[in-house]
Formats: C-alpha cells, sequence, structure tokens
C-alpha cells in the first residue's frame, strides 16, 4: 500500500502519522510512505532523522490570524493546493490520510479534487477545524474518543484510538529505583509548565540526592530553564529540548507533569503512567481540560487548572504522590486499565478497506466507487 501522510506541526498531530507509517513499513515489504507538511512545523525536523521522505508546501493557519494574515491566506492556500496536486502526480498514493493541523487542509482539498480515498484521523476530544471542514468528503473518519463523533455528522466514522510510536505498548511497571519525574509541555514545550517547574525547584530541596528530573523545555526556553536549574542547585542536563525516545522516558519514569492532548493521554494510559495534568486553557474547545477529566475522574492522574498553578501547589502534589509508593502504584494501574491497544493497527485496516477498490482495478486517483459501512466502533 503506498500511504500519502499529511498534516503536522505539533507532535499531536504528527507522532500519529509517524506511527502508521512506521507499522506499515514493518508489515508490508512492498509498502511506501510519504509525508507531506512545511518547513515550519515540526515534522521538517523529526520525519528526516526518522529516514522517512518528506515534502513540504507553503502554507500557514488561519485561526488566530490578524485581518492581514486572514486576507493572505486564500492566494498561499490556492499555490499550497497547486503544490499538493503535483505531489499527488508524482506519488499515486493508495490513499490519503490527513491528520490534522493546517497543512493537512490543502492536501487534503488536493485528493478530493482527484478523486483519491481520503482517511481522517481525530486524535481530540473535539476537532480541529480542518477534519471538521473535511469530514463529510472522507471515505472514512477514524478518531480516537467516541465522543469526538458529535462533531463529524457527515463523516464516515470508526472509533479506533489513537495510534501510538513504537515500543509505547511494551512499556514496563513503574521501577522501583529512586523516583523520576518526566516534565513535559508537549513536542514545542509550555512556557506556563516550563516557569512553575523552575520556581518549585528550590522547595524540592528534600528531595534532591534520590529525585531525577527528565524536563523536556522545548528549543526556545532551553538556555532559559537550564539556567534556573543550575541556579537552583540541580542538574541543567536533565533539561532537554525534546525527547526523541519517549517510550524509553515513560519507562524509566515514575510520575508525569505534562499537559492533557489526545497523544499525551493515549500514552499515559497505554505506559500505565501516573500524571499532574495540566490543560493546555486555550484549547479549542477546550479539550485538553475535557481529556484530563477524563482520567482524573477515575483516579488516573491529577487534574491541575493552569489558573491554579502554583509551585507551592505543584510541590505538594508531587511530594505527596512520590511519599505515597502504594498511591503511585494505584493510579498506574487504573491509568493502564483505560489504554486503548491496537489503534494503528485499526487505523491502517480502514485504510486498506477504502482502498481496496481503486487497487483492484481502478486508475490512480479516479475510481470513485465507495465501500463505507454505517457507524462504528471497534
Amino acid at each position: 500500500m503506498k500511504l500519502l501522510l499529511a498534516g503536522g506541526g505539533t507532535g499531536g498531530h504528527l507522532f500519529p502519522a509517524v506511527a502508521l507509517a512506521q507499522r506499515l513499513i514493518e508489515t508490508e515489504e512492498d509498502s511506501e510512505v510519504l509525508f507531506v507538511g512545511t518547513k515550519r512545523g515540526i515534522e521538517a525536523r523529526v520525519i528526516p532523522e526518522l529516514g522517512l521522505p518528506l515534502e513540504t508546501i507553503d502554507i500557514s493557519g488561519f485561526v488566530g490570524k490578524g485581518w492581514a494574515g486572514k486576507l493572505t491566506f486564500g492566494p498561499r492556500l490556492a499555490i499550497s493546493v497547486r503544490q499538493s496536486l503535483a505531489i499527488l502526480e508524482r506519488f499515486r498514493p493508495d490513499v490519503v490520510v490527513g491528520v490534522g493541523g493546517y497543512a493537512s487542509a490543502p492536501v487534503l482539498a488536493a485528493a478530493k479534487m482527484r478523486g483519491y480515498p481520503v482517511l481522517i484521523h481525530e486524535q481530540n476530544a473535539w476537532p480541529g477545524l480542518t477534519n471538521r471542514c473535511f469530514a463529510r468528503w472522507a471515505d472514512r473518519v477514524c478518531v480516537s474518543f467516541a465522543d469526538a463523533d458529535r462533531a463529524f455528522h457527515h463523516g464516515r466514522t470508526v472509533v479506533t484510538g489513537n495510534p501510538l510510536r513504537q515500543g509505547m505498548d511494551e512499556c514496563p511497571p513503574i521501577p522501583r529505583e529512586n523516583p523520576l519525574l518526566l516534565v513535559f509541555g508537549g513536542s514545542l514545550g509550555a512556557r506556563a509548565i516550563n516557569e512553575a517547574m523552575v520556581e518549585t525547584l528550590p522547595l524540592l530541596e528534600p528531595l534532591k540526592g534520590e529525585l531525577t528530573i527528565l524536563h523536556q523545555s522545548g528549543p526556545k526556553e532551553l538556555e532559559r530553564v537550564r539556567e534556573g536549574y543550575r541556579n537552583a542547585g540541580w542538574d541543567p542536563e536533565g533539561v532537554v529540548p525534546f525527547i526523541e525516545d519517549m517510550a524509553q522516558a515513560y519507562a524509566r519514569s515514575h510520575l508525569v507533569v505534562c499537559r492533557a492532548g489526545a497523544t499525551t493521554v493515549a500514552e499515559l494510559t497505554s505506559c500505565g503512567r501516573p500524571a499532574i495534568m495540566i490543560p493546555y486553557p486555550h484549547a479549542a474547545g477546550d479539550h485538553q481540560t475535557t481529556n484530563a477529566n477524563a482520567l482524573a475522574r477515575r483516579g488516573a492522574a491529577l487534574l491541575l487548572p493552569q489558573a491554579d498553578l502554583t509551585a507551592e501547589l505543584l510541590v505538594r502534589l508531587v511530594s505527596d504522590l512520590f511519599r505515597d509508593r502504594e498511591r503511585l502504584l494505584a493510579m498506574a494501574g487504573v491509568a493502564r486499565s483505560l489504554g486503548r491497544k491496537g489503534a494503528v493497527d485499526l487505523v491502517l485496516k480502514e485504510c486498506r478497506i477504502i482502498a481496496r477498490p481503486r487497487r483492484q482495478g481502478g486508475s490512480a486517483g479516479n475510481d470513485k466507487s465507495k465501500n463505507n459501512p454505517p457507524l462504528r466502533a471497534i
């Protein structure tokens, strides 16, 4: 199968696509994948490092732009659609997969124009703008949360879960050695979490010598956060711009301080790791608070709204959990019980279903036949 994966911008959009690509290459000897994104998104760095092919188009976001930015969006969209049409003509995929983010919009539009089978994957409980707009024309809409279906009245929706990067499903139980606190705010970091952690360090003095901190700060704030660790007497080498092997980071961790994006939720539950979740308050539809609540209500995580985030409160929560290993292990057990395994194979299965008519006899990009079952959950 030839799979074109469109979208990115953030790790939450990109990493499910990476999981799909890696799994397809692993299971199909003659498979081919191609990523399409932008030079500004995280995909421009991560995809080449993984040895996967990437082509870029010239497009930027629409939401949150001023009037000047919105006025230039139309011409830029037209250019990026033409670029996408050229990419489709060269690659001729069996299926086009949109994983969200503004970079997927021109590719999905071009795929619709040429009649390519389209699958959309939505990671969040409340879908993003691009996926909401294109769902009615997609052959299949795969969602991580059943609640997301309410935004896809015209789509052909399947609940699959969120595809995870390699190694997440094999995460071991919480280690017995001295605790490791894993801190991250997404692939690009989060200033509020970075600042709170730096302010918290002096208050964590009683745990110094036994507690290790691994902190993904994002590239822009790396030096400032490292300086904060250095000034507080903590090892600044534990602060990194980006964690390449997240599966290993989870495997070493005892507790996680993080945002509440859909990919993070899926990783926490697959790995069975307790968390203090600080949702990004400006996420569309406040979906991160919804995500965090889903874990907090069941006892797998603690919800700490950013408006309530202080060094004093954060250190109290962290210290209390590290002093109560029984509670930490109970939270880990609940988290693991909520995990949904095998999402990557379920999404690839749907790709094969919608690709089948064209692969069996239609010419590339021109088969309009459909094979669409009704709404269902897997």
